[in-house]
């Protein structure tokens, strides 16, 4: 019964086999007419682990009469690809399938560059990672399309599994097996859109099963058992890590509670805190910022209870964290008008800072002219504290603006007190 896994065996050997990934390759793509029409572009395939990238590949080669070469780029070296570009000296124009393109350092990319360019060699690159952060614009543009994958629905999982028990050559179908379609959708559903997964996970129920009398009975309780924990994908410096990431915060500035609780399981399953745990605390600034200052301690509170107790406590004082940020009243106006200030800064729009609010805690200090500085707190003014009218900015800088309130929760408070000494600076004046 062992031999090569039955992920291997399904890989689909044309591209009318594909399952899923219609609109990269279905039959009213473009990409589909091309190599129908014998022609293969050079091309860079992106997404998760085990949603077709290596199967589109193979397929592609299955579909043409050009000869095909496969490398990975975590174990293959300059010598591999020299032996490939060998080979078009010898046969022509050739595909090679490059997994995990990413791996390959600059100089081993810019080797491939004038192969590809020429037409010697076809490039379908693929890659787990951002190629825009990745790989080599160089490569890049030589590749005609870039194709980010995504994962296959449940459908496209049980007509996989389907196809698998079925088929007497390939899959399992030299095998009784009985099975039920209640089961195949929780196989569908428990491998998340992952078809390597779901034949792994169909080839592993399968052997662990009862069998009686050269019948293979399918278990509920180890499909149950089996399934667990199989949708949690997330390298924690890939790609997909940092898109979890960035979904947790969009989806709590956009006050979405249970979308962020769905990205705070993903990311707690993932087990980085570390990286969880500066995100809610930048996204605590950042977002609601002014409109509930209180929020950064008690985030803060909330991480370091959750770096104390570990997992899977730790989900506990985050899970409230992440309810409560969704649920507050949300501002950035406090670092975007800093962020004004920095770009001021940055292109030179800079001026002398007023003598008098220079330091003058020296001998001399007056004979430079650094006096005349009023001590706001020599001046109450209501329960305010002390205030009074003299000028912070440089010249030239003077009537510059960079904070803009914000009416919302706490920073309307704030905002009417700004409004208020605002105007008092143009009594001031007039």
């Amino acid at each position: 019964m062992n031999g090569e896994p039955l992920a291997f065996r399904m890989r689909p050997t044309t591209i009318d086999e594909i399952v899923g990934q219609k609109e990269i390759i279905g039959k009213h793509t473009s990409l589909y007419k091309m190599i129908k029409n014998g022609y293969v572009p050079s091309i860079l395939l992106y997404g998760e682990p085990g949603i077709g990238k290596t199967s589109i590949a193979y397929a592609i080669a299955g579909t043409t009469s050009i000869p095909f070469f496969a490398l990975n780029a975590t174990t293959a070296g300059k010598k591999d690809v020299e032996a490939v570009v060998e080979e078009t000296r010898l046969t022509g124009k050739v595909i090679l399938f490059l997994d995990e393109i990413h791996r390959f350092n600059k100089a081993q990319q810019d080797y491939l560059l004038p192969h590809v360019e020429r037409g010697d060699i076809i490039l379908i690159g693929a890659t787990t990672e951002n190629p825009y952060h990745d790989v080599n614009p160089a490569i890049r543009s030589r590749c005609g399309q870039i194709k980010q994958l995504t994962r296959l629905t449940r459908e496209d999982i049980e007509a996989l599994l389907w196809n698998a028990i079925k088929d007497e050559k390939r899959g399992l179908g030299k095998f009784t097996i009985e099975v039920t379609d209640e089961q195949v959708k929780k196989m569908a559903a428990g491998s998340n859109g992952d078809a390597r997964k779901s034949l792994t996970l169909l080839e592993s129920i399968l052997y662990a099963s009862p069998k009686e009398h050269s019948t293979y009975k399918l278990s509920d309780e180890v499909i149950a058992d089996m399934i667990e924990r199989v949708g949690v994908y997330g390298d924690k410096k890939g790609s997909h890590f940092y898109n979890l990431l960035s979904s947790l915060q969009k989806s709590i500035r956009g006050s979405d509670v249970d979308a962020a609780l769905y990205y705070l399981a993903h990311l707690l399953e993932t087990g980085d805190l570390i990286a969880l745990n500066r995100r809610l605390l930048v996204i605590a600034y950042e977002d609601i910022g002014l409109a509930d200052p209180s929020m950064g301690q008690r985030v803060l509170a909330a991480v370091t209870s959750s770096e104390r107790l570990g997992l899977p406590e730790a989900r506990i004082p985050l899970s409230v964290a992440v309810v409560e940020m969704c649920l507050s009243s949300k501002s950035n106006s406090a670092y975007k008008a800093l962020d004004k200030a920095i770009q001021d800064i940055r292109i030179g729009n800079v001026g002398d800072i007023p003598k008098h609010l220079r330091d003058g805690h020296y001998a001399g200090s007056r004979a430079l002219g650094h006096v005349g500085y009023k001590y706001p707190h020599d001046y109450p003014i209501g329960t305010f504290g002390g205030w009074i009218h003299q000028q912070y900015l440089p010249d030239n800088l003077k009537d510059s603006k960079y904070y803009q309130p914000i009416e919302a929760g706490e920073e309307k408070r704030l905002s009417g007190i700004y409004q208020k000494l605002e105007q008092f600076k143009k009594n001031s004046t007039s």
